[in-house]
This record gives C-alpha cells, structure tokens and sequence, in this order.
C-alpha cells in the first residue's frame, strides 16, 4: 500500500472522528477562554446584500433605511447580489436595471462605503452547468465584470460554489479578473470556501459528499494571492451548538490569518439569517457565536497593520437580535 494511500486513510479517520465523532467536543473545548476588549472592528468590516436592490424592488426610502441601519458601524463594504450568471459564463443585463440608481445612491447615502457587484453562481461541470475550466465560460465571466463595472461598481465579489482545492480553473479566473479590476482602479473580493480543519480532511469529505468543499490553507494562500478581500464563509458547519460553532470561527480565523498575505484584506462571514438545515442550525450559528469566534482568535486585539473585520451575511435575513449582536460584541464590546 503506498504512503499516498496510507496518508487518505488515515485523513479520513481523522476528518471522520472530528466530523461525526467528536467534532463537537473539538471545537467547543476552542470556544473557552476570555476574549481581548482590543479585538473589535477596526472599520473593515462587510455586508452581503440581496438581489432586491438591483432589480427595482427597493427605492429611495430604503436606501435611507439603510444608510441609519449602519450609521455608526464598521461596514465598509456592501456585496449587491446582481446574478445569478448563465450556466455559459454570461450575466443577462436584465437581471439589474437598478444597478446603477443603487452604487449612486448608495455612494451619496453612505460616503466611504465602496459597493461590489456580487457575481457568481454554483459550478457544475459534469452536469453541463457552469464549468470554470472551460477557457470560453471565463471569458464570459470578464466580459460580465467589464459590464457591472460600467455600472460604477467599486469592484467584483465573487461567489463560486463548490470550487475544489488545487482548482486550477479559478486561480486563472482570479489572474485575468485582477489584471482587469486592478487596471480600471477597481478591487477584487472573493467568498472563500471553509479551509479543512485537519490537514488532508478535504480528501475524505470529497469521498463522502462527492466534491470538495474544504481548501487546504497552501490552496487559500494561492487563492488570496491573487485578489484584494477573503470573505471566508464560516457558516453551514454542520455544528449544533454555539459553543462548538465559536471553537470552528476561531480554528477558521486562526488558520487564515497565517495564510492569507498582509496587504489582502482578510474577513470572516458571520450568519446573520434564520434556518434549519442539516448543515445550519440558526440556535448554534449565530451572529454572536460567530463574533466570539473571531475574537478568540484575536487574544493580542484586531491588528492594525492590516485589514481584518466580519462580513454579515445577509441583510434580509439578519434580525434586531442579529443586529445587536454585531454593535454590542464587536462595534463596541
């Protein structure tokens, strides 16, 4: 039996134990201790926005709300959802005829925020949905950025899902996408994928689910290598306890931190939306649980030579609760 095959196995009996067995007891054991009252929002923070405010849905006095709703926060930057993308790569212009109502009034509502054009979809290649390997689908996707850059979007946020470790495909959509948002003086943001929480574990999830959903930390410093934001989507965890879900946030954030470069502004998204799945349990995932996470992994205080925050997702989903948390544990614990 070869080392390459020894060292699956015993991936998997590590990633099983700590999935199904003791996963739970793993990272609530992470979630104890105290937490820094230096480590706060250093005005990095981010917000996902639904497809409302692009399609006409919203208007003038929401924006209004909005703008009071972060008054006094840390958010700096707004995700607006303008896809979903064709399974070919392409965006129908269609889908936003508000889009460019929304970054002006936005950008006159909240001065300093920069407001992103949230792109992507789920990537199916083997069931002829959409294919990042394929040369002409990505090509597609530029010409899609060209477009909601013309709109007078701050820069790209890209939410593709699943995206395996090692994806060639991605890192040579990340390359072009950059040179392009760099070369109109726009930025590059991406929602990363949950880094394994034991070195090889993705190789045993991919068995189990059929396709990876884990990154290794080499594949998520290769990935934030190439942009200018890392949201990491620290929610669906498949933990049913709040304080298991903190031990996860902490693992994630401290993981990230050593692979994601200085000068690439590291977020972590937090849940700030109700449901109940087998893989979310709004009792255990929830914004506060996700803040103290993030905070145990700041025992010496949010560095202020680099730009760390919390990313919420989402605005039609997050409640007063969801809120509060967010101003009490994190704006000014």
């Amino acid at each position: 039996m070869s080392r390459v095959v020894v060292g699956k196995i015993i991936a998997l009996a590590a990633v099983v134990s700590v999935l199904f067995g003791g996963r739970w007891i793993a990272f609530s054991v992470q979630a104890l201790g105290a937490v820094s009252p230096a480590a706060h929002t250093t005005g990095n923070d981010a917000l996902w926005l639904g497809h409302a405010w692009v399609d006409g849905r919203r208007g003038p006095q929401d924006i209004s709300a909005l703008a009071e709703q972060l008054r006094g926060t840390g958010i700096k930057d707004l995700f607006v959802h303008v896809g979903p993308l064709n399974q070919d790569g392409s965006l129908d212009p269609a889908l936003r005829p508000q889009a460019r109502w929304f970054v002006d009034a936005a950008h006159r509502a909240l001065p300093g925020v920069r407001v992103l054009a949230w792109i992507g979809d789920i990537v199916r290649p083997r069931t002829g949905g959409l294919d990042l390997e394929d040369g002409r689908t990505r090509q597609r996707i530029l010409a899609a950025d060209a477009s909601v850059l013309s709109d007078g979007f701050d820069g790209v946020h890209y939410d593709f899902e699943p995206v395996g470790d090692a994806d060639p495909g991605y890192l040579a959509l990340l390359d072009t996408t950059h040179a392009l948002v760099r070369n109109a003086g726009r930025m590059l943001s991406i929602s990363a994928e949950q880094v394994e929480p034991v070195p090889g574990g993705r190789w045993a999830l991919e068995s189990v689910v059929g396709h990876g959903n884990w990154w290794s930390s080499g594949y998520l410093h290769q990935v934030a290598s190439r942009v200018d934001q890392v949201a990491i989507m620290s929610y669906d965890s498949v933990l049913w306890t709040a304080s298991s879900y903190s031990g996860f946030v902490r693992d994630e954030m401290r993981i990230a931190l050593g692979a994601v470069p200085d000068n690439v502004a590291l977020l972590m998204g937090v849940p700030a939306y109700e449901g109940h799945s087998l893989v979310h349990d709004s009792a255990a995932e929830t914004t506060a649980a996700g803040i103290r996470g993030v905070r145990l992994a700041l025992p010496h205080g949010t560095p202020t030579d680099r730009a760390v925050g919390i990313a919420l997702y989402i605005d039609f989903g997050a409640t007063r609760a969801d809120w509060a948390a967010y101003r009490s544990d994190w704006v000014d614990p």
